[in-house]
């Protein structure tokens, strides 16, 4: 999953992108309300952690204009105010869940998975695959045994999975993979893919390339 973290402090900004990357997460910065509001527009996302105190445009302005624009991603604001008042002005202003600074990582991780399985929530049946099986918890079940990946082929199966049946282009899925500060380049998917492809191998489900197009997660012919 592709997040944006909002934050103008740089040391926690950076611990938490290489504690939230550690988790599995890809994580973009933004320092200030402007820079946010413009990657928003540009890239894609599954979740905002937006600090509310920011330069240039504050977090609640940049809320308003996200939800004006019809952008329903989840948001997690992270506040130092601890009134009520505030809390509220920020939920009634879109928001859909708030952190109270100083707070424990754990937490954080808890309430940002949270709000991906509600903003990602499948019926029963929607969660497999042929013998492939989608967990809650961000992992997958092959025959019945745990998938070992890494945090990187876990991104490419669940983007390949979510979007099943349909071509998923090298583009896409590298924006799911690597952030902004990454050096790599879309063809470095190709790595991801070979490595998922054996670890699929001699199961029902494969991974085909469509010429031009990319990949597509499909069902392998008994």
């Amino acid at each position: 999953m592709r997040l944006l973290l909002v934050e103008d402090h740089p040391d926690l900004s950076h611990w938490l992108q290489k504690a939230l990357s550690n988790s599995g997460f890809v994580v973009d910065l933004a320092e200030d309300g402007v820079m946010a509001d413009q990657l928003l527009q540009t890239e894609n996302y599954a979740l905002l952690i937006l600090d509310v105190a920011l330069p240039r445009l504050d977090g609640i302005s940049l809320l308003s204009r996200l939800r004006k624009r019809g952008q329903n991603l989840p948001v997690l604001l992270l506040t130092a105010k601890t009134d009520v008042a505030d809390r509220v002005k920020g939920l009634n202003s879109g928001a859909d869940d708030y952190l109270t600074k100083p707070f424990d990582f754990q937490e954080l991780e808890a309430r940002i998975r949270a709000l991906l399985r509600r903003s990602t929530a499948m019926p029963q049946e929607a969660q497999m695959f042929g013998s492939l099986v989608y967990e809650d918890e961000g992992y997958f079940l092959l025959g019945n045994v745990p998938l070992a990946l890494t945090p990187r082929e876990l991104s490419v199966l669940t983007t390949l999975f979510h979007r099943r049946g349909r071509p998923v282009s090298k583009q896409q899925l590298f924006e799911q993979v690597f952030s902004l500060s990454d050096e790599a380049n879309p063809q470095s998917i190709e790595l991801y893919v070979h490595r998922l492809r054996k670890k699929l191998l001699d199961s029902d489900v494969g991974i085909g390339t469509l010429r031009g197009l990319g990949y597509r997660l499909e069902l392998q012919n008994s």
